[in-house]
């Protein structure tokens, strides 16, 4: 029996060989009822990859002249129907599919592809796909492209990194309609059944779904730190004092959050792995399954080492409009005149020099490394990179980037954390505060480089259990002759 990959994609209709529909001759006729955007720009990239297109509208004669391109046929609803070979698209909004039921005879034994989303999450209705399965028993009705946008069709007549979630209960029309997705230079995705169709329908509707963790605790960071400066800096003196800072509240304050939300951010990076390979340690064993909350922090890295770079880059931008507001000009000129009033020929400090110096460096050097980070975290650059390369920037160079963070921000607070003026109103500074998880994170990676822990880290990753986890010899049906095997033992 031929298999479906080798049936042609749209066998032609003896039907309508006598009936010349289409102006253009060449690849197989495939309806679409709808003359909307998104119509208009897949009747485009069906033309623009050999199909001959009929579109259906309730009027045609109400469709502007070059609306569609040319090989595109307008007709109504009723001869686009019976002009289709064997695939028909539904582009028409899911309330108006009760119009086209008058056309069910014309559309028996067809492809019906729904293309339709959901207007709400979650909300326990059935789903269009299914609704109009009801509506055209005798059709075969696939849920597919709904995910690709009217603008995404248009983009070019090959884009395979575009996914196309396609289902169906009909494994024949599924198939033809995974085919036509390839045909077309998207990448198709089997989903199953019919009754997946609620949820790529509502897949659209779903913003940034893997960064709703990291974006709320990047805010959290930024809510703490911004909320500690403003009390630290502004509030208290403000009302001891009477001191007025307020001004600093639109730059200064922000500066100061921001590297410290980036160096706690990076090492949230890179502390689920210890916390992964201590459990590891403790347990004996790799196969026992992570906690949800440290499986679901795993794969929410890439994001968090993104959010932080952001951080890390508008820490860059501000620091160098620092010395473009006018704030600084009157501090440059009341320091030199303080200086002129003292009598103070040469200000010269060098342990003040070198701590500029070495802090600017590090930094410098640190927001190098991240950029390469967040570059090959871009599809496009990791994919080219093996396992080993893309675990030697991601895991190697990314340590290389919080150790310089660290030094940054030590060589940025030098020795001011031993005075006593440090802690105003007996707060410790926010550089100080933001050091403390970093420095456990580079602490706890030093630790787990000993020799004795890497060694069994190494072996239990590629296998081996300690002996709590190896079944005894004494248990019915074993051989004590021969020692317990353990997985992935060579």
């Amino acid at each position: 029996m031929q298999s479906d990959m080798k049936t042609p994609l749209l066998a032609g209709s003896s039907s309508d060989a006598s009936k010349p529909l289409l102006r253009c001759p060449g690849g197989p006729v495939i309806g679409i009822i709808g003359s909307g955007d998104f119509s208009r720009s897949l009747a485009i990239r069906l033309v623009a990859c050999g199909f001959r297109v009929v579109v259906g509208s309730r009027d045609p004669n109400r469709i502007p002249r070059g609306m569609f391109p040319d090989g595109v046929e307008l007709r109504s609803q009723s001869e686009a129907a019976d002009g289709a070979e064997r695939v028909v698209f539904v582009a028409v909004y899911p309330e108006h599919y009760y119009t086209l039921v008058g056309l069910r005879e014309l559309l028996a034994g067809k492809v019906l592809v729904d293309v339709s989303n959901a207007t709400r999450l979650k909300s326990g209705e059935q789903s269009h796909a299914e609704r109009l399965a009801e509506l055209f028993p005798e059709s075969r009705v696939v849920k597919g492209f709904n995910v690709i946008s009217a603008w995404a069709l248009q983009a070019g007549a090959y884009d395979g990194s575009r996914q196309v979630l396609v289902c169906s209960d009909c494994s024949h029309s599924k198939a033809l309609v995974l085919q036509l997705a390839r045909c077309l230079g998207f990448s198709p995705v089997d989903l199953g059944g019919l009754c997946g169709s609620r949820d790529i329908e509502e897949a659209p509707l779903i913003l940034f779904p893997s960064w709703g963790g990291p974006i709320l605790a990047m805010f959290l960071l930024f809510l703490f730190f911004y909320g500690y400066s403003f009390v630290r800096h502004i509030l208290l003196p403000y009302l001891d004092q009477g001191e007025n800072n307020f001004h600093q509240l639109p730059l200064v304050t922000v500066n100061e959050t921001l590297p410290a939300v980036a160096l706690v951010t990076l090492a949230l990076v890179y502390l689920p792995g210890l916390v992964a390979a201590v459990l590891q340690l403790g347990r004996g064993t790799k196969y026992k399954r992570f906690p949800g909350w440290l499986d679901r922090w795993l794969c929410r890295r890439k994001q968090l080492g993104l959010l932080s770079f952001l951080c890390t880059l508008l820490h860059a931008v501000y620091s160098m409009c620092l010395t473009l507001r006018r704030a600084a000009g009157y501090t440059l000129l009341n320091a030199a005149y303080q200086q002129v009033k003292a009598g103070v020929e040469k200000s010269w400090v060098e342990s003040q020099v070198w701590r500029s110096d070495l802090y600017l460096s590090c930094g410098i050097l640190g927001f190098g490394v991240l950029s390469l980070l967040a570059v090959t975290s871009l599809p496009s650059v990791g994919n080219a990179l093996s396992w080993r390369e893309f675990t030697f920037v991601q895991s190697g160079l990314g340590y290389v980037a919080l150790t310089l963070s660290i030094m940054h921000t030590l060589f940025f607070g030098w020795d001011f954390a031993f005075f006593p003026g440090a802690y105003p109103y007996y707060l410790p500074p926010v550089y100080l505060l933001a050091l403390i998880l970093p420095c456990v994170v580079l602490v706890g990676r030093l630790l787990l480089a000993l020799p004795c822990l890497t060694s069994r880290l190494a072996k239990i990753r590629r296998g081996w259990e300690s002996e709590r986890h190896r079944p005894p010899n004494n248990q019915p049906g074993s051989n004590e002759a021969d020692p317990p095997q353990n997985f992935g033992d060579v």
